[in-house]
């Protein structure tokens, strides 16, 4: 996780870029976020990390051992804390970093929980089709149906779709384009959906399948094709 931030998540609009296109977009504050303790791979922890802290909290809000951690380490109460492996930019304890670690054009993965929907049926969690509506089935219209059996082994096997609690569960959605950073805000515009409510924390990250510097392969195949033609247009 090379680089990262904690944020939260604002709500959705839409913006047009230099082509007048318009592109949906999730708005995340991200930052300020504190850098509350700094690990190393030479010291006791044994392990490159960096700490960081988001939204500052009331001291007695805070737990005393969190608290104090933070004190050791000259920080300010927060209400979230992330710890990010191999942090690949220098940063020292006690200072502020935000968006600008990301530009336009990056790609990133935002990890956050899904709204919680309750108890739900097969039919809405499962997209299950349900049964049929004539022919004397009463009572079966939105049911799962058979879930056992007779003889052997005559129990619910594990894993089987049944009604359930739905949602608020960690969820990543990968490869998601930068399209602007309002750095005097410490804003992110993201394009498209992030996972969970307006207000919710999220986990901002550099994306792993695409990280700085990534390009979009070349369709060999239809360059190929294209210069073909093209030599063929000129025959």
């Amino acid at each position: 996780m090379p680089l990262g931030l904690l944020g939260k998540k604002l709500g959705s609009t839409r913006v047009y870029n230099a082509q007048g296109v318009l592109i949906p977009v999730t708005v995340v504050l991200a930052g300020p976020n504190r850098v509350l303790q700094v690990k190393t791979q030479a010291g006791k922890d044994g392990y490159n990390s960096v700490q960081l802290g988001f939204d500052d909290q009331k001291e007695q809000r805070v737990s005393k051992p969190l608290l104090g951690h933070i004190k050791k380490h000259n920080g300010v109460a927060v209400k979230r804390i992330k710890e990010f492996r191999n942090f690949s930019k220098e940063v020292k304890a006690g200072e502020v970093v935000g968006p600008a670690l990301f530009a336009p054009g990056d790609f990133i993965d935002a990890i956050g929980t899904t709204k919680g929907r309750g108890f739900e049926g097969v039919m809405k969690r499962h997209n299950f089709g349900g049964g049929p509506s004539t022919h004397g089935h009463k009572g079966w219209h939105r049911r799962g149906g058979a879930i056992g059996q007779r003889l052997f082994p005559g129990t619910v096997l594990r894993g089987f779709k049944m009604p359930g609690h739905m949602g608020q569960v960690s969820r990543t959605t990968q490869n998601l384009e930068v399209i602007q950073v309002i750095e005097a805000d410490n804003l992110l515009l993201i394009k498209g959906a992030i996972p969970g409510a307006e207000g919710d924390y999220v986990v901002i990250r550099e994306s792993k399948k695409r990280p700085k510097g990534w390009k979009a392969p070349v369709a060999t195949a239809g360059k190929k094709k294209a210069d073909a033609k093209a030599a063929a247009a000129k025959k």
